[in-house]
């Protein structure tokens, strides 16, 4: 995937309506070492109707900063920060964004401002699907782009660093998360998004193509 054009000011690009781009801006990753986890999720970057979306800023600061760098861009320049939930090593980097809009799956927090909305981010044409089961509050981002749908998928489906990913339908349904709040809630989520996705980006893990 080519790197996301940062040449446009911020009013040029929201006039801009071009297919959406969808680029994983910073590699997740789990692993434990001495029974302590270091994780991070993957860091998403959309670009649709000239908006640019973060989904999952992660917890590793140097490394969102720096994958932004690469891109030519700074903070500031993005226009909204999604959370599929709300696990502390995948919204620590929202203090990066202190004045940024922060959505999660039906409300968006603009400082002490709670505004609701449904199914899709405003102004945009980013899906907002309900996939709970990993934590009740999760959702997860479908996105048309010229490579097919993508799901962005948070913790729906995740893999430790050593883990082999098995990809075939089953196994994808019926892996095993220890740290799921509920076990059926998260099989139909995994069903639904494998139903309507072409390529799914893992809350950690690499992104795979559905078969």
């Amino acid at each position: 995937m080519t790197p996301l054009s940062p040449t446009l000011s911020r009013q040029g690009r929201r006039q801009s309506k071009t297919t959406a781009a969808v680029k994983i801006l910073v590699r997740g990753y789990a692993w434990v070492k001495n029974g302590v986890w270091f994780a991070s999720p993957n860091t998403t970057l959309i670009k649709d109707q000239g908006y640019l979306v973060i989904v999952d800023p992660g917890a590793n600061a140097p490394r969102l900063l720096s994958a932004l760098k690469k891109e030519g861009l700074k903070p500031k320049d993005i226009d909204i920060v999604f959370l599929t939930h709300y696990h502390l090593d995948h919204i620590l980097n929202i203090r990066l964004f202190p004045d940024h809009d922060i959505h999660d799956g039906n409300t968006i927090n603009r400082g002490d401002k709670i505004i609701e909305y449904k199914k899709v981010i405003p102004a945009t044409g980013i899906q907002v699907i309900s996939t709970p089961g990993h934590a009740f509050e999760h959702c997860s981002l479908l996105v048309q782009t010229k490579k097919g749908k993508i799901a962005i998928a948070g913790d729906v489906f995740w893999w430790a660093d050593k883990d082999k990913q098995k990809l075939d339908y089953q196994s994808l349904v019926n892996r095993r998360d220890p740290y799921a709040k509920d076990w059926q809630q998260l099989k139909a989520s995994r069903k639904r998004l494998l139903a309507l996705a072409d390529y799914i980006i893992p809350g950690h893990g690499k992104m795979f193509r559905v078969q």
